[in-house]
């Protein structure tokens, strides 16, 4: 029951995307009779598909390096630390877990303007990385924590600096973590309407989801358009997650193996 529940709009969007606008407005929930892929075509016409694609990817990669890179080190500083002012440090970051992203936005807007970085693609990947930077040290101080000290101490009787070990010993363990925090970032950032609509003036620049959403007109529904540009939206999620999924269960499940 649970599958059909979640399978069923799936199939309704891609049969009424097959369909064209009189068919569907003769009968809603009727199947295709001559499917066609006009409405794709259209769609991807419209929204720039190409470039709007690109333009998710780049912000998306790098908003997963950076938070990826900077959690990862501070979970590593936090989680071997155990000095009175790490426990605050890490209490800051998991108070920024509760915060919105939408009360920040007019500050966050002043500051890139005042940067020079509004209307830039790296001003959103840095908006993006201290939205998702408390989820990433939450994740990675815990798991840091539950990694034996034994490991760091072999390692700087072998002569590896805090750097070296945290690269040669910490992080490839933390590949579990990594993981998990990627399909978390991917799918928040991929998403997210809000922030490029805010942030980015220039159309060209502007991700898949936002030029999906200025297919919306407030006086006409038109559902072979919509439906068509969702599916677009997120197609590349899909085949990069299906591309990725075997790299993906083998680091999540390597936590078990870890010890």
């Amino acid at each position: 029951m649970l599958v059909i529940a979640f399978v069923t709009p799936f199939l309704f969007a891609v049969s009424t995307s097959l369909r064209t606008a009189q068919d569907v407005a003769a009968h809603v929930l009727a199947l295709p009779t001559r499917p066609t892929l006009a409405n794709f075509s259209r769609v991807a016409s419209d929204i720039h598909y190409p470039r709007s694609v690109l333009n998710t990817v780049i912000i998306t990669g790098g908003t997963c390096v950076v938070v990826v890179v900077l959690g990862a080190m501070a979970g590593y500083a936090l989680g071997l630390t155990t000095r009175g002012w790490s426990r605050w440090t890490y209490r800051a970051f998991i108070t920024g877990m509760g915060v919105p992203l939408f009360v920040f936005l007019t500050p966050l807007y002043l500051l890139l303007r005042d940067l020079n970085l509004l209307g830039t693609t790296f001003g959103v990947i840095l908006v993006y990385s201290a939205w998702n930077l408390p989820v990433a040290v939450f994740f990675y101080t815990s798991f840091v924590r539950t990694i034996p000290g034994e490991l760091g101490e072999a390692a700087a009787i072998d002569g590896a600096g805090r750097l070296r070990t945290f690269f040669a010993v910490y992080f490839p363990l933390l590949r579990p973590v990594t993981a998990t925090l990627l399909i978390f970032i991917t799918i928040a950032v991929w998403n997210d309407l809000m922030v490029p609509l805010i942030f980015l003036q220039d159309p060209d620049q502007r991700t898949v989801m936002v030029n999906a959403y200025s297919l919306l007109d407030s006086r006409v529904v038109r559902p072979t358009d919509l439906f068509p540009a969702a599916l677009l939206g997120m197609a590349p999620l899909l085949v990069m997650f299906a591309f990725f999924q075997r790299r993906m269960v083998e680091g999540m499940s390597g936590g078990a193996l870890k010890g």
